[in-house]
């Protein structure tokens, strides 16, 4: 297969449009993907009250962890794989289809129809493989753009196709609350005019412009690198869920033989990629500094990031917004209209940081952007339960902010500093170490914030309902309930104190029970032992922040990698100066994409 010579950034006219083709078309794909990874955390309640499955009923609850779960974690394991899939067959050609796939899986997940267990099986199988669409579109957008986009540009085209991740995992937030408790197939079949349209456009308008590497299939590569991080991520899902009357599982044997075994394959997998011929994961690309502490910052920013959202849910749903007047089964969607200034103030850093970066390089903005989201940390810890809603949007809006400033230039400092031909396989490396670093974060914060609830809230529970005339054999059998299911509750928008009651309120005084079942019982009972949890996951965030600056810090001076010329080119060029021998030899390509790559 011979590669694909590109031509000039701004030859034509119609060179020109075609990057803003690729650049609006990628950003549809992008939206579309993550709106879906986002969707579904605020529609889980109308979900499974349309399936009639009870979430939180413990022979449930792996079809909640799953359904929230399994697109983030298929995403995070297939980037890598068809990131260089891609730079073999063709980005465009494994971006369309992706578009495809997703479009597919969109339409089966909009005909479910049943009860029970069976429906819930069915929508997890078809969300791991709508996943696997939306992995083929994350692994190679950001490779499409830098292809498309000169190097003068690309940090702006990157910053928007930034702005459009963070903004759908938001905007899916509030579609979720709407769509949902109209008629939860909504949720899935809003994607599918849009993926038919992308779909159609992408393959009449998209064109490769990228450099083909010809090579084969790394299977042991892939083989392990599945294997291990699929068991990492399933340990950390699963290590969140009581055993055996603790409050979490990370004591549990298949837990810790899930870590174990897939710490060891890969450990496994890196032994293989440094001795197989055509490896997927390319290490000699670490040699090149700004893509391994581009990749290090973002990996440190995502672990900050990426379980801050369904904290900051919880924290709106489970206390401010029912002391605030809101029922429990309205505040999905007002958690997600509440958290907008986040994605207010990304919309406006991100494309301009991006922009800037074009001009001065990303290390300034990206180690800022890193700074300032720790020093937003700091605010956040001083912040009461029971906030005053204007401080709390100010420090959102400024974490969007810095998000902004950081995610921009520091993607567009990853995809610059990579060899043309090993675009869209360092593409899907970052995308996986940045989709990884997020699955764990999860596991890190509700860890947190789990340890916080469970050293004083069955005290607290068992003191509350004794008061409120809740025999005390009742009150310590729910006491004493592992606290992740009312943790669970709070995200899901239920009432936690009617759930874990049950049969027990028709038993009390009519007073009692209104107030137990009411707006304030609960979020006030809930509050210290959820600050505490809190403060814990936030000095944990502000110093993965920390590091992250620093990693960013380290990345050098502004480097673009030499655009490279096609071997027959450079054939061309090298037997021309053999005639001139007082021009020194042209590198061979090997060594010009071996090279440090520092600035």
């Amino acid at each position: 297969m011979s590669p694909t010579v590109p031509a000039a950034p701004n030859a034509s006219g119609g060179r020109i449009a075609y990057k803003w083709i690729a650049l609006s078309n990628t950003t549809l794909g992008i939206l579309m993907a993550t709106i879906n990874s986002s969707i579904v955390l605020i529609a889980l309640p109308d979900i499974f009250r349309g399936i009639h499955l009870n979430p939180l009923a413990p022979a449930n609850t792996p079809y909640f962890l799953w359904m929230l779960m399994g697109y983030m974690v298929v995403t995070a394991v297939l980037v890598v794989s068809l990131g260089r899939i891609g730079d073999m067959f063709g980005r465009v050609r494994m971006y369309n289809l992706g578009f495809a796939v997703f479009t597919l899986f969109s339409i089966l997940l909009s005909l479910t129809f049943g009860s029970g267990p069976g429906p819930a099986l069915y929508l997890i199988v078809m969300r791991v493989l709508q996943g696997i669409g939306g992995a083929f579109l994350w692994a190679n957008s950001s490779a499409i753009l830098t292809d498309a986009f000169p190097a003068t540009q690309r940090g702006l085209a990157l910053g928007t196709n930034m702005v459009a991740a963070i903004a759908g995992s938001f905007i899916g937030l509030v579609l979720g609350g709407i769509l949902g408790p109209i008629e939860w197939h909504l949720v899935f079949l809003v994607s599918v005019p849009f993926g038919l349209f992308g779909t159609v456009w992408a393959y009449l308008k998209l064109k490769d412009t990228g450099q083909r590497t010809h090579s084969t299939i790394d299977w042991w590569g892939n083989a392990t690198f599945a294997i291990g991080l699929i068991a990492v991520l399933v340990g950390i899902t699963y290590g969140i869920l009581p055993y055996q009357g603790q409050s979490m599982g990370w004591s549990n044997p298949l837990v810790l033989a899930a870590l174990i075994g897939g710490v060891a394959f890969l450990v496994l997998f890196i032994w293989v990629e440094l001795r197989v011929d055509q490896p997927m994961f390319r290490m000699p690309l670490f040699r090149i500094r700004a893509f391994a502490a581009g990749n290090l910052a973002a990996l440190l920013a995502a672990l900050a990031r990426g379980g801050l959202m369904f904290i900051l849910i919880i924290w709106l749903q489970g206390i401010w917004l029912p002391l605030h007047g809101y029922s429990f089964a309205s505040t999905p969607l007002w958690a997600g209209i509440y958290l907008l200034p986040l994605t207010a103030g990304f919309l406006v850093a991100g494309p301009l940081a991006g922009a800037l970066s074009d001009r001065y390089g990303s290390r300034t903005f990206a180690t800022a952007g890193v700074l300032i989201s720790a020093a937003t940390f700091g605010g956040m810890q001083l912040l009461p339960a029971d906030f005053s809603y204007p401080a709390f949007a100010a420090l959102l809006f400024i974490y969007g902010l810095s998000s902004g400033l950081f995610a921009s230039p520091n993607q567009a400092g990853i995809m610059n500093s990579l060899p043309p031909r090993q675009r869209g396989a360092g593409a899907g490396m970052a995308a996986t170490f940045q989709n990884s670093a997020s699955v764990l974060s999860i596991g890190i914060f509700f860890t947190l914030i789990i340890v916080g609830l469970s050293a004083s809230l069955p005290h607290a529970l068992y003191s509350g309902l004794v008061a409120q005339g809740v025999p005390s054999a009742a009150a310590a059998r729910v006491a004493h309930l592992p606290a992740v299911g009312s943790l669970f509750a709070a995200f899901l928008g239920f009432n936690p104190v009617a759930t874990l009651l049950g049969p027990i309120l028709p038993h009390l005084a009519p007073a009692h029970a209104a107030y137990l079942t009411g707006r304030a019982f609960f979020p006030r009972l809930i509050a210290p032992a959820f600050m505490s949890g809190l403060r814990a996951a936030l000095d944990f965030a502000a110093l993965a922040c920390v590091l992250a600056a620093l990693a960013s810090a380290l990345r050098g001076g502004r480097y673009v990698h030499p655009e490279l010329l096609p071997e027959a080119v450079h054939a061309t060029v090298k037997a021309a100066i053999k005639e001139r021998p007082s021009v020194p030899p042209v590198p061979s390509l090997s060594q010009i994409e071996g090279g440090s790559g520092e600035g």
